[in-house]
């Protein structure tokens, strides 16, 4: 994890927290933001019992093993990669912390646990336009009878690979992409959404 002092939010040069207080809010259909330095750390395992378990006492979350579903209990929320690869994702500066707790619980299993939050950004869509946007730029079945809220995925956004978690019904949704795309992909959101009426969100 980098120094406090040296965390730099890769969306900061676009004064987000000052743009979103002028932002009008009202009556937009689509909210934009950032969720600054939050923490995200990669764990696998053979998703057995015992690493279920030791996740759980952790996390208090039972651990997703459909495929591409989350799962979240309190402040952690846990999003299925692959058959023996998830994310646990909480608030910033809990990374360190929830590194040496899961590794504490998984001693006696091959496990692995990553802190690997400075290498994304995540950009925050919500707003009855935001599947709409979101469509604009990517090939996945979007409709809310297929993709709804609980579930994820690794999918590509224009030209910028994602993984993409539907937070709520509203909807909502977070988008994480690898930090040297977060600039990129802002601006493409920001010249799609010309076409809705787009306001920033504080976080």
């Amino acid at each position: 994890m980098a120094e406090a002092y040296t965390r730099r939010s890769p969306l900061q040069h676009f004064g987000l927290t000052a743009a979103a207080a002028k932002s009008n809010a009202a009556g937009a259909e689509v909210l934009i933001g950032e969720s600054a330095h939050r923490a995200i750390v990669n764990i696998r395992g053979d998703g057995g019992e015992a690493f279920k378990a030791a996740v759980r006492s952790v996390t208090g979350v039972d651990l997703p093993v459909k495929p591409n579903t989350t799962a979240q209990a309190g402040a952690f929320r846990i999003l299925w990669l692959g058959p023996t690869e998830w994310w646990v994702v909480t608030t910033s500066g809990a990374e360190e912390k929830l590194v040496a707790d899961l590794r504490q619980a998984f001693i006696g299993q091959h496990a692995a646990v990553i802190d690997v939050s400075e290498s994304r950004a995540v950009i925050t869509l919500s707003g009855t336009k935001a599947r709409d946007m979101l469509a604009r730029g990517c090939s996945l079945d979007l409709h809310p009878r297929v993709f709804g809220p609980g579930q994820c995925a690794q999918t590509g956004l224009t030209k910028a690979n994602i993984m993409l978690d539907q937070t709520d019904a509203a909807p909502s949704f977070d988008i994480y992409v690898l930090k040297s795309f977060a600039d990129y992909l802002w601006q493409w959101f920001w010249l799609i959404g010309r076409d809705y009426k787009l306001a920033i969100k504080a976080h």
